[in-house]
């Protein structure tokens, strides 16, 4: 048995067993049973996937600190872990020498399986770096779409990878005021699966690494992966993470506050407003609504304006001139570049913003909103060749958004594919407006998998993929100059100074724990998001939780979002069917109406551009505002920053009523549908 001593931590391994079968903190015993330390997936030169895991080795060398393992079921491999203490944690180490012609596409690494959390009969909880971040007490609750689906090709878009919806390269194991912190310290930021599996009611831990080698190739793990002991709650496990992500910021990324390349709107907190101007939701026949021609939304546009007493970014869905959500062909917009022009010069001239919804890295071949067709160019052009292609080296149908679209997923890395993308958004870079989503469907910004052997890059995922989006998305920045750039579910770790505004869809952690700011806690000096329109809320459409949506958004430092309806009330939430009791629009408008003064005028210096921190304990009298089996809000939302020296509190209450709280022994009211901040 092999020890390490960490502070408040003990973690035992079983070099023979090829097992961790212990961690001890202040003697809670967390290993709940022993699982095969790492995975191999070998992909054979006909495409099939072999899965070796430790425990097949037939021999083990141990030399203290480290094993290697060797004679796995006849196949000539080596697998070498090292497991050391330095500055208090555990630094794993792993390298894979390979003799045979197979490609180790991926490394499962350091697996452990650990008590059950809360609801599975245990005491713990998990942060999870889910969109905007999760605290998991369930193992069970996961929707279908994203219960733990191995990453596989054709590529869906709710995998559990890194850089895609997992926006960070962590996780905390917490229970009872102490956890286990699990962090690949990789500055390239490469590919990897970061999952949590119901192994027999006990949490499994899966970090998967994508090796991005070629056949033949043996593989060392360039970065270290990182187990620390820590005390309190999930922000102490962030600070781990941050701290190490400061030492070794991605490619391009600057503090807001050093940041010249900013547009000047990007500090004034703009209420973001979207609607459709086709249709009423997205699988809806798509013809004009009373929100087109374009200039037709500028009443309410303005009405909302008054109101709120702040600029708008006015966001359109269904603008473009192919079919919706039928990448990757937008332009030229529906009903002609005048009328869209109009619309935009309009809103210019009154000093508010315009932008667009797109949709990623697909190539379309047939919408099925309409009539849009391109099976005849991609015939002709040989458009195949530019696709994501699957370990046989065939290219098949994506599966993202089939309700929307029938085609295939571009591969950005091949140079088809950068051609075809480039002919696509070249004329929306040139169009004048100032904010492009232009990798919805692709969250994070992360592309999808391809495995072709024609295109230049490893036949398999890995950091290579990173690397080129990180290159396309530094091009498009530099083409689209003051234009700024996002995606969907908010910009994944290494894509974070490229794309400074996105759909920060903290509403989606809903379906797996409770959405905690954890992307803000992390990330907020360097970007800021907005609230998204919020498809897949959880929430009853009938029970109005708009306004607790934007406050939460608020309280983690981003834009609040409403969407219209085309007779000019507020969706519930984009993509819903059931619009017989929209939210109260006087409401709505009266506490976005406080917060942008509140933000204006009392909170800006560290909502903007704040350090967020961990905040103070307090006590509320009232109960939570809404509170059953799918979540809760509480009765107010609170967040704490420092900006120079100075930290503060702040609190939201998006309620009818006003929220009595003590914090330090002091009390404070915080009124009805506003906004205090206290010093701390």
């Amino acid at each position: 048995m092999y020890y390490v001593n960490l502070t408040s931590a003990r973690i035992a391994i079983d070099w023979e067993a090829a097992a961790v079968t212990s961690v001890t903190l202040d003697q809670r015993e967390l290993v709940a049973a022993q699982a095969p330390l790492f995975t191999l997936g070998l992909r054979d030169t006909d495409s099939k996937l072999h899965r070796v895991q430790a425990t097949a080795a037939a021999s083990c060398s141990v030399n203290g600190a480290s094993a290697t393992y060797t004679g796995f079921d006849g196949l000539d491999l080596t697998v070498t872990i090292t497991a050391t203490d330095k500055d208090g944690s555990l630094v794993w180490g792993i390298s894979v020498d390979n003799r045979t012609d197979m490609l180790v596409e991926w490394v499962d690494f350091p697996t452990v399986d650990l008590a059950p959390l809360k609801k599975n009969g245990g005491e713990g909880e998990l942060l999870f770096p889910y969109n905007e971040g999760a605290l998991v007490d369930d193992l069970n609750k996961r929707p279908s779409w994203i219960s733990p689906h191995e990453p596989e090709y054709p590529s869906l878009g709710s995998y559990c990878v890194f850089p895609n919806m997992m926006f960070a390269q962590f996780m905390a194991y917490l229970a009872d005021g102490r956890g286990l912190y699990v962090g690949a310290h990789d500055g390239a930021r490469g590919v990897k699966g970061i999952d949590y599996i119901n192994a027999d009611g006990n949490t499994r831990l899966q970090l998967r690494l994508y090796c991005g080698v070629n056949y033949g190739d043996s593989w060392v793990c360039p970065f270290p992966v990182v187990w620390q002991a820590f005390e309190g709650s999930w922000e102490d496990a962030a600070e781990i993470y941050r701290a190490w992500f400061e030492t070794d910021l991605p490619r391009g990324v600057k503090k807001l506050a050093d940041n010249r390349d900013l547009p000047d709107w990007y500090e004034d907190a703009p209420l973001v407003v979207t609607y459709p101007v086709r249709g009423i939701h997205d699988m809806d026949k798509m013809e004009p609504n009373a929100l087109f021609p374009y200039v037709n939304a500028l009443p309410r546009i303005e009405e909302i304006a008054d109101c709120v007493k702040s600029r708008l970014l006015v966001l359109l869905m269904h603008w473009e001139g192919t079919a919706p959500w039928a990448p990757p062909y937008v332009w030229p917009p529906y009903g002609g570049v005048e009328g869209f022009n109009a619309m935009r010069d309009a809103l210019h001239d009154k000093g508010h913003l315009f932008g667009v919804y797109c949709s990623g890295f697909g190539y379309t071949i047939q919408s099925n909103l309409n009539e849009y067709n391109m099976e005849k160019e991609y015939a002709e052009r040989g458009l195949e060749a530019g696709m994501c292609a699957g370990p046989d080296g065939k290219v098949a149908i994506s599966r993202i958004c089939t309700g929307q679209r029938k085609g295939y997923d571009i591969c950005p890395a091949s140079e088809l594919g950068r051609e075809i993308l480039k002919e696509a958004y070249m004329p929306l870079f040139e169009s004048g407006v100032d904010y492009s989503q232009i990798l919805d469907q692709n969250h994070g910004g992360g592309q999808y998998f391809c495995y072709s052997r024609e295109h230049g890059h490893a036949p398999a995922p890995g950091p290579w993929m990173t690397e080129n989006m990180q290159d396309l998305l530094t091009d498009w920045n530099g083409v689209a100059g003051k234009m700024l750039l996002g995606c969907e579910s908010a910009a994944a770790e290494p894509f974070i100074g490229n794309m400074l505004f996105s759909d920060n869809r903290f509403e989606l952690a809903w379906q797996l724990g409770r959405p905690v700011p954890l992307y803000a806690y992390i990330y907020h000096e360097y970007l800021r998001n907005f609230m998204g329109n919020q498809v897949c809320c959880p929430f009853p459409e009938t029970l109005d939780t708009l306004r607790h949506r934007m406050g939460y958004s608020f309280s983690a430092g981003d834009c609040m979002t409403v969407a219209l309806m085309p007779d000019g009330g507020l969706y519930p939430n984009w993509g819903g069917r059931n619009f017989t009791s929209p939210p109260d629009f006087d409401k709505a408008m009266t506490f976005a109406a406080n917060m942008q003064a509140f933000y204006r005028d009392t909170a800006k210096a560290h909502l903007y551009d704040g350090r967020m921190v961990k905040p103070c304990t307090f006590t509320v009298e009232q109960a939570p505002h809404y509170d059953d089996a799918r979540a809760t809000f509480p009765p107010v939302f609170s967040t704490a920053w420092e900006k120079d020296g100075k930290r503060a509190q702040v609190f939201v209450n998006p309620n009818d009523t006003a929220v009595t709280l003590t914090m330090n022994g002091a009390g404070i009211t915080v009124p009805a549908m506003d906004a205090v901040m206290v010093e701390i």
